[in-house]
């Protein structure tokens, strides 16, 4: 027997229940994994609480998380017992044991330690995406940050910076506006006390930025649409204020024949192909030092409640890992 964080119904942080759970051994393709560091995300909240409704009841939330190969189900090749892996975006991290599709596992180099390993996956393939695929940052671009702080927003910031960017990041308070500056942001834009698209024009001598990568949500569409210049590129891609409110895509021509775009990490590494071509880049920059994942948090996984409740309360920068 073995435990896990699980939720019997939607709800606030209490719905976070400490089980015993039986694990059992892998079927065809799959592997038992020990898991040595789980990570957090909002997309955890947003299935805690019902924003993203679970298909069933009791469900193990959780969506990355690292760990050591300890037997392998019948087919599986590329593995061997022992291995150090990590993964994202596959239901049920929060788990002291697990099974797990050995497609959806990436090995994990010496050089990566496990509480890196199992914070960087989600958060860094993520920027991957939005960086290379959703919007192609070039040398010379000027790009708007939201959350830049936050777990993906400090790997935006340093990746971007390191293709050759201007990084504008928005920020709540002074200390993680010096936390953001101090990996790749060159303005800081303090959301709580400024009109963020009038700054962002001030900073860009009215010309605007390339692209928005705004995490936020329904409270900074509208601003990070005037934020763009012509033939902008607006990604929403987190709901953190909520979801954005249906609109009409007229108001995108008077504002620059603007473009709009709502992806989301699963499609990104939907097949093998995409996953490891995404994991690659990531553990190339993250074991040359070029992008830093900061694990600035640290929790016993039994105790993920009050996790939830302070990334709730913005109270979190970087990642956070939940030891089991």
């Amino acid at each position: 027997m073995t435990h896990a964080i699980r939720i019997h119904e939607a709800g606030g942080p209490e719905v976070l229940k400490w089980d015993t759970i039986e694990v059992g051994s892998p079927a065809a393709g799959q592997v038992r994994l020990r898991q040595t560091a789980c990570g957090l995300n909002f997309i955890d909240i947003y299935m805690r609480d019902g924003v993203y409704p679970l298909a069933e009841m009791p469900a193990v939330l959780g969506m990355e998380a690292a760990g050591v190969v300890e037997e392998l189900g019948e087919g599986v090749t590329d593995l061997a017992v022992g291995d150090r892996v990590a993964y994202a975006m596959v239901t049920g991290g929060y788990a002291e044991q697990r099974l797990i599709d050995a497609e959806r596992l990436i090995k994990i180099p010496d050089s990566i330690d496990d509480q890196t390993a199992g914070t960087m996956m989600l958060k860094g393939l993520t920027a991957h995406y939005l960086l290379f695929r959703t919007y192609p940052v070039k040398a010379g671009d000027t790009i708007l940050v939201y959350a830049a702080s936050g777990g993906v927003g400090l790997m935006l910031c340093q990746w971007a910076k390191h293709l050759g960017a201007t990084v504008i990041g928005c920020v709540g308070s002074k200390e993680k506006a010096e936390l953001a500056m101090a990996n790749g942001c060159d303005h800081p834009v303090f959301y709580r006390d400024e009109n963020i698209a009038e700054r962002v024009r001030e900073l860009t001598n009215g010309e605007g930025v390339a692209v928005v990568y705004d995490a936020t949500g329904q409270q900074t569409f509208e601003a990070s649409l005037d934020c763009l210049r012509p033939f902008g590129v607006m990604v929403t891609y987190g709901n953190i204020t909520g979801q954005v409110e249906p609109f009409s895509p007229k108001i995108l021509a008077p504002k620059g024949s603007l473009y709009v775009t709502r992806p989301t990490l699963a499609t990104h590494v939907a097949t093998r192909e995409l996953l490891v071509e995404g994991a690659e880049r990531l553990i190339e920059v993250i074991s040359k030092g070029i992008v830093k994942n900061y694990v600035n948090q640290s929790y016993a996984l039994k105790d993920t409640a009050d996790a939830h409740r302070d990334m709730e309360a913005r109270k979190t920068t970087g990642s956070t890992v939940l030891i089991p």
